[in-house]
């Protein structure tokens, strides 16, 4: 890996660890050698951070799929078939971590090796995006208003393998991987919108294999349902296996999968260690100390990332917001941002298209706590400088939706804000409506846990993304 912190983060595990001695592996051709405990841990904690994105991706593929039929309100269809929110994800929805509440998802998950998939998206004026991710979540293509305008959009997407122009009247969308995933996200203003408006852009929304491009009475195939998977949460299911599980799920994956030839490196690196496509892992038996240390890897990875969550980034941090604005949703070999955006919110999209600056820490960079009151001013020219929209939105320790009376979860621009007679604007985060304000000006939270906040600016202009505007100081009353 070429990032610098990277390998920070990596002798940070080191030193933790102690590490010393020798380790003996086996090569894919049966013959034995020696590596330094140091090395093989490096390695390994290398492994993880590659695969984490991935293995993700898989276990969010699997609860999102696991359907007989495209459930009727939330965005669960069996593979190669649409499945739509119907209405706006709540405290109980835990598919994914930080389900934004300013748009109807349309999702999709392709399985490329079964052969090409037309997707037909109607003209509308509505703001929206259709980003399309690999089995690593690069964003390989991102149709939209921002890149097609209002027009019709007919794509017809590929795996690696397919050699070829696309059929006359769709566009071509090759996927680098066989697994890739479509998150659509719609312009709502509200629930009667979202079931009226929305739901007919969504409803005249077609996919479909290449095979039915003229079957006028083309009816989508059962999917299955698997009860062991109902209840999955995937970020749980990740942080609860064991080293040997996750590298085991990563060989197999890897076997099923295509890699980027930036990966070489790094698939080459693994190898020195046994880690290699469809081979099993074991870890090292010759050394009894280290296998110890090496079976808390994932949890002291995720202590890492939820530090980093919750402390902030300083290196990315402006007035105590963690923002990203480069390489988002376009990773390459940088393993260390991939991993830990996949943690934060899987599912990020271009810079281009969003950004999602949040914060953890009030302006004196003490964590927010639900129990205190918080005042956000912005001037006419420091609000979210967005050529669509933005919103800002609250999100529990655990990354979901925070349960309040009153069911709202986000401030959004399209909402009836009261604004201040110069222009200037004035949110209130509490647990408890604030006096003498409009209620569309507050975010509630709870009184009894911290929180983080998000802000989501779409399709941001110039400023937003140079690091000319700078985010709201969030201040404690």
């Amino acid at each position: 890996m070429t990032l610098k912190n990277v390998s920070l983060f990596i002798i940070s595990i080191c030193l933790l660890m102690s590490c010393q001695n020798e380790v003996t592996v086996k090569s894919a051709q049966g013959a034995m050698g020696t590596v330094t405990a140091d090395l093989y841990l490096n390695t390994l904690v290398e492994a993880y951070l590659y695969g984490y994105p991935l293995l993700l991706m898989n276990y969010t593929q699997q609860l999102s799929t696991n359907t007989i039929k495209p459930h009727p309100v939330i965005p669960r269809a069996p593979i190669n078939q649409l499945g739509h929110y119907r209405k706006y994800p709540d405290h109980n929805s835990k598919a994914v971590v930080k389900p934004n509440v300013d748009t109807y998802y349309s999702i999709a998950w392709f399985d490329l090796s079964q052969g090409p998939q037309l997707l037909h998206m109607p003209a509308t004026d509505r703001y929206y995006l259709l980003p399309f991710y690999d089995a690593f979540t690069n964003v390989f293509a991102s149709p939209g208003t921002r890149t097609h305008g209002q027009q019709e959009v007919n794509l017809m997407i590929v795996g690696p393998d397919h050699q070829g122009d696309a059929v006359d009247g769709y566009e071509l969308i090759q996927s680098p991987t066989y697994l890739a995933w479509m998150i659509a996200r719609i312009e709502t203003y509200d629930d009667n919108d979202g079931n009226t408006v929305v739901r007919r852009i969504q409803d005249h929304m077609d996919l479909r294999p290449l095979s039915a491009i003229k079957d006028t009475n083309y009816h989508a195939p059962l999917g299955q349902l698997n009860p062991t998977l109902t209840d999955m949460i995937p970020v749980q299911k990740m942080e609860n296996l064991s080293i040997s599980e996750y590298i085991n799920e990563l060989t197999s994956l890897l076997a099923k999968e295509r890699t980027a030839p930036y990966d070489s490196a790094i698939i080459h690196k693994l190898s020195t260690i046994g880690i290699e496509p469809g081979r099993p892992f074991e870890l090292p038996k010759d050394n009894f100390v280290l296998k110890q240390k090496l079976e808390a890897v994932p949890r002291i990875i995720h202590k890492r990332m939820r530090d980093r969550k919750s402390k902030g980034d300083t290196s990315l941090m402006i007035n105590n917001w963690t923002m990203l604005t480069s390489k988002l949703g376009d990773y390459r070999d940088d393993y260390l941002m991939r991993s830990y955006v996949s943690f934060v919110g899987l599912g990020a999209n271009l810079a281009q298209d969003a950004i999602y600056p949040f914060t953890t820490i009030d302006a004196d960079g003490h964590p927010l706590d639900g129990a205190k009151e918080y005042f956000i001013h912005m001037e006419s020219h420091e609000l979210p400088p967005a050529k669509a929209f933005w919103s800002l939105t609250a999100y529990n320790e655990d990354d979901f939706l925070i349960e309040n009376e009153v069911n709202k979860y986000a401030i959004n621009s399209k909402d009836s804000l009261q604004y201040n007679a110069d222009g200037s604007l004035d949110l209130i985060i509490s647990a408890s409506p604030p006096k003498g304000m409009n209620r569309n000006n507050w975010l509630p939270v709870s009184s009894y846990e911290g929180f983080s906040l998000t802000m989501r600016i779409y399709w941001p202009e110039e400023r937003a993304l140079d690091g000319e505007w700078m985010p709201p100081l969030v201040n404690a009353q």
